[in-house]
């Protein structure tokens, strides 16, 4: 029998550490990019002082709130208000206007983390005077972090940056108008969050739940496999109606995913797509 190296007896325990945790609570991350879930799982055994990664699967089996920590490093929440400025000045350019002809506007945020760039696209949509006809659904499936979006709060330190993206992303009035402040925090304005429904949804296992003018999903999918993000554009595909809106991230792409052929691209570098006709769900 040929001798099994250490990085394929890693590559063993990691495959039976994901198998586990999907068996164990229903979150499915084997078809993640490796090299993050591995940097992920190793902060962990530090974390927990633990030597090995079977020893790590021992312990999330028998103790939940190991389980919770765990679930908590893999879940990506790395967000920011108006995040790469020039997506949302595109957005406003080359999308609002034919959001102005709808009656009603139902946008999809998918992975929307602590709900920073939901706060953005409602702003956005409230100075084109979108806003009051507009019902925005924001998911997560970290409950978390949801928890902490329904608040509408950000920690003050980060305001200086978010209102220089605000501006570059082409913001017409003063940030500081859409919040109040304390010691620690920015609380936005109750009314931004008033049309917009938090709650866990899991890109990975759950399906199509609305049809959507707009999907908005950016940084999300470069943490996903080819066969992940295969079932994640058919999942968008299937809920985006006749010739909506689909958002990515800077470092995301149709280029090479099968659904591809089912859009036209408005805007190569940030990464905006419409649906080029609609489709029986």
């Amino acid at each position: 029998m040929p001798e099994t190296s250490e990085g394929e007896r890693e590559a063993i325990e990691i495959d039976l550490l994901l198998e586990g945790i999907y068996r164990l609570n229903g979150y499915d991350f084997r078809n993640y990019v490796r090299s993050s879930i591995r940097r992920r799982i190793h902060n962990r055994m530090r974390l927990e002082k633990l030597p090995t990664i079977t020893a790590l699967l021992e312990k999330i089996l028998y103790d939940e709130q190991a389980a919770a920590r765990l679930m908590k490093d893999f879940s990506i929440n790395v967000t920011e208000m108006y995040r790469d400025p020039s997506f949302f000045r595109a957005f406003r350019a080359k999308v609002v206007p034919h959001l102005t002809k709808l009656p009603t506007i139902r946008i999809w945020h998918a992975g929307c983390s602590s709900g920073e760039e939901v706060l953005s696209m409602a702003i956005l949509l409230e100075e084109a005077g979108l806003l009051h006809k507009t019902i925005i659904f924001a998911t997560d499936m970290n409950a978390a972090v949801l928890e902490k979006a329904k608040t509408g709060a950000c920690p003050l330190s980060r305001m200086q940056t978010y209102t220089k993206n605000y501006l570059q992303a082409g913001g017409s009035r003063e940030f500081s108008a859409y919040y109040t402040t304390d010691a620690g925090h920015a609380y936005f304005d109750a009314a931004l969050l008033r049309t917009v429904t938090f709650f866990q949804h899991n890109l990975v296992t759950d399906r199509s739940f609305n049809e959507f003018h707009v999907i908005i999903c950016r940084n999300v999918l470069i943490y996903f496999n080819s066969a992940l993000q295969n079932r994640a554009h058919e999942l968008f595909r299937e809920s985006l109606c006749g010739f909506g809106f689909l958002g990515l991230g800077s470092k995301e792409s149709l280029t090479f995913v099968d659904a591809l052929h089912y859009y036209d691209v408005v805007e190569p570098t940030e990464k905006i797509y419409r649906k080029k006709k609609k489709e029986i769900l």
